[in-house]
C-alpha cells in the first residue's frame, strides 16, 4: 500500500483515531525527508485541535523515539535518570539538579533543549559558556557521564531526529501548546536517552504553557501515563509558575544564578525549593534513599558540601567549556553593555505578575527567538527580579535590565512594567500543594 501523508493529516484534521502504523510510517518519512515541513506543520495543527487519544500518543512517542539511537547505559554501577521541565522564565533548575543528582550516586544523561516561545531552553543558557559543546556525538556524551556522573547536551544527529525537527516548527507555528505533543517531544528525548527513571517538572500559573492548574494536572497525566505505557517509571511534580522561579531571567544571566546557588553565594528559596525535592523524588524513585524525606537530605548534603559544584566544574570542562569557570565567571560570561535598573510608576507590593510577559521582554531584548534561525544574544535579560509580595519605590526597582542597545532595552523595559501588578496581598508557592512528594500514574 503507498502511503500518503496528506491522507494521514486529512484523517487527524476530521478528528479521526490514527493507527499505530499510520503515525509510524508519518514520523518516518518526516525522518527521512519524504513528508515535508509543510505537511510536518499540518500534522501538528490538526493535532493541537483534534487531539490524541492516549495510545495515540503512546505510538507518536514511540515512533519519535525510533527515529534514531536509543542508548544502553547497563555498563554503569548506578541508577540512571533525568528530570524534565515543561518550560517557564526563570527557570534553571537543570544546571544545579543534575550536578547535586551526580554527586548523590545517580548518573544523569540530560538531553535538553531551546528555548520555545516565551520561555528558556537549557541548551540556549549553556551556550552562553564560551567552548561548551551542546552537541556532542555520542562517545563523548557516554565519555563525560562516567566521569562527571551527568551530562546536559541537546538531541545529536542520531538522538530521537524527528523530535529535533518537530520541535522547532512547533516554536513558529502556534502549535506549542499541544498536550500531546508535548508529551512525544519530552519523552521521546527521555526515552532515547536509555533512563531507569525520570521525574517531570509540570509548571502551572501565568508562565507556563498549561496556565491553569486543571491544563497542568491534564499533561501531568499524559506524560505519566505515556511515559509508563513506554516502559519507563515516571513521576511528576506540579509546581508554580505565576512569577520567574529565579531572580534571573536570559541566558548568560541564568547560567551565573546557578553558579550563585551551587556555590552558596546566593539561593532563591522557591528555586531551591522545587530542585531539591525534585532530587529527592528521584532518590526515592531509584531507590538510592528509602524515602523521599532520606532522599532530600542526601540533595543538600550533595549540594551543602560543594560536591555538586565540583560535578558542575567537571562537566563544563568535560564538554569543552573553561577549566576554572566556576573561580572566574566574570571573565567567561561576557556582559551586556547597557545595564540599568527598571523602576515600577509608584510605590506598592508586587501582587500579581505576567510571567510570559517577563518571558517575551527577555525575547524582545533578543534573548530569545522569533524564528528557529534567530541568533541569541546571551548576554541580555533581567536579573535581581521582585518577586510576588516584594515592595517596590523608588529606592528598589523591578528589576535590573541587560541589553545590547538604547531601543531594545526601551522595549523590555516597556514590557517589563506591564508585566507587574502592585497592590494586594499575593499567594506565594514553589510546589502546588496537592502535588507533594509527587505523583505517579496511580495518584494523578
Amino acid at each position: 500500500m503507498v502511503f500518503l501523508p496528506q491522507e494521514v493529516i486529512a484523517r487527524k484534521r476530521d478528528g479521526q483515531e490514527l493507527s499505530k502504523a499510520e503515525i509510524a510510517a508519518f514520523m518516518d518519512g518526516f525522518t527521512r525527508g519524504t513528508v515535508s515541513h509543510a505537511q510536518a506543520a499540518a500534522f501538528a495543527m490538526a493535532v493541537y485541535f483534534q487531539d490524541m487519544s492516549m495510545p495515540e500518543r503512546v505510538a507518536l512517542t514511540l515512533a519519535m523515539r525510533d527515529s534514531g539511537t536509543v542508548l544502553d547505559w547497563s555498563d554503569l554501577d548506578g541508577p540512571v535518570a533525568d528530570k524534565h521541565s515543561t518550560g517557564g522564565v526563570g527557570d534553571n533548575v537543570s544546571l544545579m539538579l543534575a550536578p547535586i543528582m551526580a554527586a548523590m550516586g545517580i548518573y544523569v544523561p540530560m538531553i535538553s533543549g531551546r528555548g520555545l516561545g516565551h520561555t528558556g531552553g537549557t541548551l540556549d543558557k549553556f551556550d552562553a559558556i564560551p567552548g561548551y559543546q551542546t552537541q556532542p556525538d555520542n562517545e563523548l556524551f557516554r565519555q563525560v557521564v562516567r566521569q562527571a556522573g551527568c551530562a546536559i547536551i541537546g538531541q545529536t544527529a542520531d538522538l530521537a531526529p524527528a523530535d529535533k525537527t518537530l520541535y522547532a516548527i512547533r516554536d513558529v507555528t502556534g502549535t506549542v501548546e499541544s498536550i500531546p505533543l508535548i508529551t512525544a517531544s519530552i519523552l521521546a528525548k527521555k526515552l532515547a536517552a536509555g533512563l531507569d527513571a525520570l521525574i517531570l517538572d509540570v509548571k502551572t500559573g501565568s508562565g507556563a504553557f498549561m496556565p491553569t492548574l486543571e491544563r497542568s494536572r491534564e499533561l501531568a497525566q499524559s506524560l505519566v501515563t505515556v511515559a509508563d505505557g513506554a516502559g519507563l517509571r515516571t513521576g511528576a511534580l506540579i509546581t508554580d509558575m505565576n512569577e520567574p522561579l529565579a531572580s534571573a531571567a536570559g541566558n548568560g544571566l541564568e547560567v551565573r544564578n546557578a553558579v550563585d546557588f551551587l556555590t552558596g553565594r546566593h539561593q532563591d528559596a522557591r528555586l531551591k525549593e522545587v530542585t531539591l525535592s525534585l532530587c529527592a523524588a528521584v532518590a526515592e524513585m531509584t531507590g538510592v534513599a528509602a524515602t523521599v524525606e532520606a532522599g532530600r537530605m542526601l540533595a543538600e548534603t550533595a549540594l551543602d558540601s560543594g560536591r555538586a559544584t565540583e560535578r558542575f566544574a567537571v562537566m563544563v570542562h568535560a564538554l569543552g567549556g573553561p577549566g576554572n569557570f566556576i573561580d572566574r565567571l566574570d571573565s567567561h560570561l561576557a556582559a551586556a553593555p547597557i545595564i540599568r535598573d527598571v523602576f515600577a510608576d509608584s510605590a506598592g507590593t508586587v501582587s500579581e505578575i505576567d510571567t510570559r510577559g517577563v518571558g517575551m521582554a527577555v525575547v524582545a531584548l533578543g534573548g530569545g527567538r522569533t524564528m528557529p534561525s534567530d541568533d541569541i544574544d546571551h548576554r541580555v535579560g533581567f536579573d535581581r527580579l521582585a518577586g510576588l509580595g516584594a515592595q517596590l519605590d523608588s529606592h528598589t526597582p523591578i528589576a535590573r535590565i541587560h541589553a545590547r542597545d538604547e531601543a531594545t532595552a526601551t522595549e523590555a523595559e516597556r514590557r517589563i512594567k506591564a508585566a507587574y501588578r502592585l497592590g494586594g496581598t499575593p499567594t506565594i508557592y514553589a510546589l502546588i500543594p496537592d502535588a507533594v512528594p509527587y505523583l505517579t500514574a496511580q495518584e494523578i
